[in-house]
């Protein structure tokens, strides 16, 4: 895997006890179409009772799907993020009547077969920090790979 030098947190939740980030670490292939535009990552869930890392690789369809479960998180919906059939899922659930906490699930089924479920209690703005780190990532590495039919790739023109 070939990465850039920075890297930024995509989605980071804790609560000092327990904690869950996807950590993108940079582009899968700088400068080759059409892996231009993945993101290798890493999910990180831990606990006093667990502690779990899993790599994942982050289409440009995947960071806008993201966007849209953010809209629904801070509509007091729960969500389901990444769930293609082959790889994990991550689920955010809001508990009934306690907007306090919410409950972090990921399941990967087709890899590990393991799956893991926290509860954490943010604090503050924690929907507007997820914004805000949303936003870094595509600042930091934009879309800049448009796919013009089955398999045919371009730069995107600027």
């Amino acid at each position: 895997m070939t990465h850039e030098h920075s890297t930024a947190d995509l989605i980071r939740l804790s609560d000092g006890d327990s904690s869950f980030r996807v950590h993108v670490l940079g582009r899968r292939g700088p400068g080759v179409l059409p892996m231009h535009d993945l993101l290798d990552a890493e999910i990180f869930m831990t606990s006093s009772f667990i502690c779990g890392r899993l790599d994942i690789c982050l289409r440009p369809a995947e960071l806008e799907e993201w966007s849209h479960c953010l809209a629904a998180l801070c509509a007091g919906q729960d969500i389901e993020w990444l769930d293609q059939g082959n790889g994990p899922t991550i689920r955010i659930v809001w508990p009934e009547e306690n907007y306090d906490i919410v409950t972090v699930q990921i399941e990967d089924a087709s890899g590990s077969g393991a799956s893991a479920r926290i509860p954490i209690a943010p604090e503050g703005n924690w929907l507007g920090k997820q914004q805000e780190l949303f936003d870094a990532v595509r600042q930091n590495w934009p879309s800049e790979v448009l796919q013009t039919g089955l398999g045919t790739y371009e730069w995107r023109r600027r």
